[in-house]
């Protein structure tokens, strides 16, 4: 199990430093739309399991809607941001509209308002948050849409998914060999506060370096040593609240794992979790703070 999950881990770091780098944009949003589409199947399977009757293929494809909508039209300039925010939002009130009236139609199932409710959460949870590492990889950049993703992009996808995953690691190891005491073991019984210790210290350590390296220029974003160290704790606990919301649910729906897509760490749900919550952290700190 752990050789399996030392692989994959790997593996799937090899990648994601791959992608950043090499993919051209329309690669990167294919990318990232197969990511959450992958997520909202596994949501919608946990909850089918449950005995909950969802419209899988209808969030689906408003997932697909909202990222695919966002990547089309964000950019630097105010106005971009106001037209990616308001097609984003029309997607998802189209979304309510059409799941509230598909429901009004059917016969057999007898649960409507969970079914609508689960529905448009699989869209708000895998798609509307993983649609923040939309913005984080192509908000950036004023150039053509078709063209590499811009070397801002780069970077903060590359940093996001260091920090984060880095603390994921530290987390682990550092449970294994010192946790005793348990975090919240209603949620997830094997998480300890060693471990969480040992997450905020990798993500901490992570975050500086990655600052050390480039100099905190990344692109027009630019760090200075106190926001890494704030980015660091804040991805940190980010990650650690995305991993227990996902315990959470698997919890409620008697699951280890949300699949069993990738060998030694389960679906792609169970490897999103954390960035899922980390991305708009990052996201909004980047907006709000670090622009230069």
């Amino acid at each position: 199990m752990l050789k399996q999950r030392l692989v994959s881990g790997i593996l799937m770091g090899v990648a994601a430093i791959l992608a950043a780098t090499y993919l051209p944009s329309p690669a990167g949003w294919l990318l990232i739309l197969g990511l959450g589409l992958l997520a909202q199947f596994e949501f919608y399977g946990l909850m089918q399991g449950m005995g909950i009757a969802v419209f899988k293929w209808i969030g689906m494809g408003a997932g697909a809607a909202v990222i695919s909508v966002t990547f089309w039209t964000v950019g630097p300039s105010a106005e971009q941001l106001a037209l990616g925010y308001q097609a984003e939002n029309l997607v998802l009130a189209a979304t309510v509209l059409f799941v509230l009236v598909w429901q009004a139609f059917q016969r057999k199932h007898d649960q409507p308002v969970a079914t609508v409710a689960i529905t448009l959460l699989g869209v708000l949870y895998c798609a509307v948050l993983l649609n923040y590492m939309t913005r984080l990889a192509f908000g950036w950049h004023d150039g053509p849409r078709l063209a590499s993703v811009g070397r801002t992009g780069q970077l903060l996808i590359l940093y996001l998914i260091a920090v984060v995953k880095f603390s994921d690691i530290g987390a682990y190891f550092t449970g294994r060999l010192l946790g005793r005491h348990k975090l919240i073991p209603r949620l997830s019984p094997n998480k300890t506060w060693e471990g969480l210790a040992g997450g905020v210290a990798f993500s901490l350590g992570v975050s500086l370096l990655f600052f050390f390296l480039t100099g905190g220029q990344l692109g027009v974003v630019h760090l200075q040593w106190w926001d890494a160290v704030l980015l660091g704790l804040l991805l940190a606990a980010s990650g650690v609240i995305g991993d227990l919301v996902e315990s959470m649910i698997k919890r409620n729906a008697a699951s280890k794992d949300s699949g069993s897509l990738i060998p030694g760490m389960g679906g792609v749900l169970d490897v999103l979790d954390s960035l899922l919550f980390g991305a708009p952290v990052l996201y909004g700190y980047a907006v709000l703070f670090l622009r230069g």
